[in-house]
C-alpha cells in the first residue's frame, strides 16, 4: 500500500507529458474524483477531440502506427465549423484524415479486486480520409456533412462524460458505505460470538451477575478484502 501511495504521488507530481501539456477541462472532474480516492490513480485521459491528422503519403494509417510521425493540422476538444477544417486543410501536403476520438481514461488500481476498470473508452468514433498527397478527395459539401456528424458525436460525448461522472460518484459512495457497514451475516456471527464470550466469562467467574455487567462488545475488524465492484455496472 505504501508503495502504491508513493508511486501515485510521483506520477501525479510529474509534468503533463501530453501534446497539450495540461488536463482536458472536460475530463477534469472525473480525473479529480478518482485521484481523490486512495485506491486509484489516473495515468492518462482525453475528454474527446476532433482532429485533422496528417500522416505519410504512402500509408493512410501511419498516424496509428507511428504517432510521432503524425502531424496534427487541427485539434479541438469542442465542436468546430467547416471553415476551421478548410483552413487547416490548406496546410495539407500528405494524407489527411478527419477523426473524432471520444472520451478515454486509463486508471491504475491499488488492488486486484479494484481493477474492474483498467480503461474507460467509448465507442462512437469517426475516421474519414479527406485528402491524398495534399489533394482534397471529397467535396466541401461532404466535409460540411461530416462536421455536423462529428459535432453531434462531440455533444453526445459530453453527455456521456457527465453521466459517467454521476454514476461513478454514486458507485464510490456506495462502496465506501458498504465497507463501513458490516454485512447482515457478519453482524449475526459477531452477535453469536459475543453471546458465547459473555457466557464463558460468567462461567469462569462463577458469579451470577446481570447481563449489563458484561455488556462490553468487541469492535468488528476492518474488512480489508472487500470487493469494490465500482465500475462493473457503469456504462457510458
Amino acid at each position: 500500500m505504501a508503495a502504491f501511495r508513493q508511486q501515485k504521488a510521483q506520477r501525479l507530481g510529474r509534468a503533463d507529458a501530453s501534446r497539450k501539456g495540461a488536463l482536458d477541462e472536460g475530463a477534469a472532474a472525473v480525473v479529480q474524483l478518482l485521484n481523490g480516492r486512495a485506491p486509484f490513480c489516473t495515468t492518462s485521459s482525453c475528454s474527446g477531440r476532433l482532429v485533422l491528422a496528417q500522416g505519410g503519403a504512402a500509408d493512410i494509417n501511419s498516424c496509428e502506427i507511428q504517432k510521432k510521425n503524425c502531424t496534427w493540422l487541427m485539434v479541438t476538444h469542442e465542436t468546430c465549423t467547416k471553415d476551421d477544417v478548410m483552413t487547416a486543410l490548406e496546410k495539407a501536403t500528405g494524407d489527411v484524415v478527419l477523426k473524432f476520438e471520444p472520451f478515454v481514461l486509463h486508471v491504475q488500481c491499488q488492488k486486484l479486486q479494484d481493477a474492474q476498470l483498467l480503461a474507460v473508452r467509448s465507442t462512437h468514433c469517426l475516421e474519414v480520409p479527406l485528402s491524398h498527397k495534399g489533394k482534397l478527395m471529397v467535396s466541401e459539401e461532404y466535409i460540411e456533412f461530416l462536421i455536423r456528424v462529428a459535432n453531434r458525436k462531440m455533444e453526445e460525448n459530453t453527455r456521456r462524460i457527465d453521466r459517467f461522472y454521476k454514476r461513478l460518484e454514486l458507485a464510490l459512495k456506495t462502496a465506501i458505505s458498504a465497507n463501513n457497514s458490516p454485512s447482515e451475516e457478519t453482524e449475526k456471527n459477531h452477535s453469536v460470538y459475543i453471546h458465547r464470550r459473555k457466557r464463558k466469562t460468567i462461567q469462569e467467574q462463577d458469579v451470577h451477575a446481570s447481563p449489563k455487567d458484561h455488556s462490553e462488545e468487541l469492535e468488528p475488524e476492518d474488512d480489508t478484502e472487500s470487493n469494490l465492484d465500482i465500475f462493473s455496472e457503469i456504462v457510458i
